[in-house]
């Protein structure tokens, strides 16, 4: 028996421990620490025990942060204010829950957390104590599955330091053990890698699934390729958002897990411009709602639905008609969102303005060129001319005033982000750079790159050395475009590098002045004449 102290309720139990004795809820506990029962260690353990009945008094005690290693701990949770990981999972997804009512938080994100938190955390963590959880502890659970990839586990993480953090604001003195879990580091390699489909591969799979599962399907699928519509947007459609005449479709909301938001993803309305393929796929559809809505098979609005007749609230049976098409056709895998990140490469590869892409797809002109360009880069000119061919395809169901799709204004940028993108110049541009090359070399100008020919620049090509007339500086310096005035009133460019190429009408005065004046120099004459006009003849 050890020795009791003056005061009672402290004493020494052995040699190495000290035990405590008091009531809980009209419960008698008598737990223990780790310490050597000296008088100076048992009169810190009576201050400690002083403090515990207080707090006892005031509600405010909890067993597991004075006692963590009692050994009947779990015995007495339910006579405790102490918390187990249920009970504060729970009231984080009901802080989740409010934040949702307030539009602060989307349904998607709470209803992933909360699968994060019923799959992984619950079942290890549930009836644990809160307090005593430790860093070994979360990483031996995270690092068991072994399944998951880097994403996959760094969001199963970044849910449970959430929930631990919001926890952990009523012990502010405590350490967080989820804070020193470390999440994977994405690369660039470890980024799935965007696969667009070549046009050949896609009718081949629109023409199946039309074939497979019906007219209903097919537009869909066929509809997402040719619009390049998030899937939750799409099934979110309305017949009011679909304009026949001006051939427009609005997006203005957006449909996820079964549930109608009245945003879209990136909480931007716009107005897309269809192209004569997609203009034709929703006028089929409609035309069958029409008719399915006259026969009273169907009641709803929406533009798109299942076999039954019902809108489509989840996106499970379509994934499976585009697998099961894909796989019949012998098609390499593909996640039916990637219908989208084709319709993007197409646009971009016919020479769409990229401003007016990004703006039709909703998401910004980076995210567009990061995701796409690498694939344009090899792409054949056959292939454009098919892509071409497929948008403006079906056009015996014209709609009125079919100009106001194409975009004159941009085509110089079109045709430039084509070439640039494929590799392959369009033959009017090819034409283009013939009849510079012939006029820069009758000036005594080359072409540079493609890039430059296009804007269209021009660089001297005289060697280092020679220097202008006009001024004693070499003429490889870059500078401003300028005009320079002669002695005598008459005006003539002066020599420089990449100045833009003047009209044709200047470029013949501008000539003829340099031939007369004598501004090139001999070196040019004899370059380009073969000989040197102003040196003395043998007649004379």
């Amino acid at each position: 028996m050890g020795r009791r102290s003056m005061t009672g309720g402290v004493v020494g139990k052995g040699g190495q421990r000290i035990q405590y004795e008091f009531r809980l809820n009209g419960v008698r506990y008598r737990p223990s620490i780790k310490a050597i029962p000296t008088e100076a260690n048992l009169r810190r353990a009576c201050e400690h025990l002083k403090g515990i009945q207080q707090r006892i008094r005031l509600g405010t005690f909890s067993f597991i942060e004075d006692f963590p290693d009692f050994r009947d701990l779990n015995k007495m949770f339910h006579s405790s204010p102490y918390r187990t990981c249920n009970q504060v999972f729970d009231e984080y997804l009901a802080h989740c829950e409010s934040r949702r009512a307030k539009n602060d938080l989307s349904f998607a994100t709470l209803t992933g957390y909360r699968k994060a938190l019923d799959s992984v955390w619950r079942p290890e963590l549930g009836t644990l104590p809160f307090l005593k959880d430790r860093y070994s502890m979360l990483s031996k659970i995270a690092s068991a599955h072994t399944s998951w990839g880097k994403k996959t586990y760094n969001n199963k993480l970044s849910v449970l330091r959430r929930a631990f953090e919001f926890g952990y604001r009523d012990y502010p003195t405590h350490p967080n053990p989820a804070w020193s879990l470390k999440g994977a580091r994405m690369k660039r390699r470890d980024v799935p890698r965007i696969d667009p489909f070549r046009i050949q591969d896609a009718e081949a799979l629109i023409a199946a699934i039309h074939g497979d599962w019906g007219e209903r399907q097919g537009n869909f699928h066929e509809c997402r390729f040719f619009t390049g519509l998030r899937p939750s947007g799409e099934i979110a459609l309305c017949v009011r958002d679909f304009d026949e005449l001006a051939g427009t479709l609005s997006i203005t909301k957006a449909r996820v897990y079964g549930v109608d938001r009245n945003m879209t993803k990136t909480r931007e309305d716009r107005v897309i411009r269809l192209c004569p393929r997609a203009l034709a796929t929703l006028k089929r559809q409609l035309n069958l709602y029409r008719h399915l809505k006259a026969r009273g098979s169907i009641t709803h609005d929406h533009l798109f639905f299942g076999a039954d007749g019902a809108p489509i609230r989840r996106l499970g049976d379509l994934w499976k008609c585009w697998r099961q098409s894909s796989e019949r056709l012998g098609l390499r895998h593909r996640r039916p969102y990637v219908a989208r990140h084709t319709s993007v490469s197409w646009n971009l590869m016919i020479g769409k303005n990229p401003l007016f892409v990004a703006r039709q797809h909703g998401h910004s002109v980076t995210t567009m060129f990061r995701t796409y360009a690498a694939w344009m880069q090899n792409a054949p000119e056959s292939d454009i001319q098919l892509i071409r061919s497929a948008m403006k395809a079906r056009k015996s169901e014209r709609r009125p005033n079919l100009k106001r799709e194409s975009h004159s204004r941009i085509e110089p940028v079109a045709k430039l982000a084509t070439g640039l993108a494929t590799g392959n110049m369009a033959p009017e541009l090819k034409r283009w750079n013939s009849r510079q090359k012939e006029v820069a070399e009758r000036v005594g100008f080359e072409l540079t790159s493609t890039l430059q020919s296009f804007s269209p620049a021009l660089v001297c090509s005289r060697a280092r050395d020679t220097r202008c007339t006009s001024r004693r500086r070499p003429c490889n310096t870059p500078r401003r475009e300028s005009v320079r005035r002669a002695t005598d009133g008459s005006r003539t460019p002066s020599c420089e590098c990449r100045r833009r190429a003047p009209g044709s009408r200047y470029r013949q005065r501008a000539r003829q002045e340099n031939n007369r004046r004598g501004f090139f120099s001999a070196e040019h004459r004899i370059g380009a004449r073969g000989r040197d006009p102003r040196a003395p003849s043998a007649v004379s």
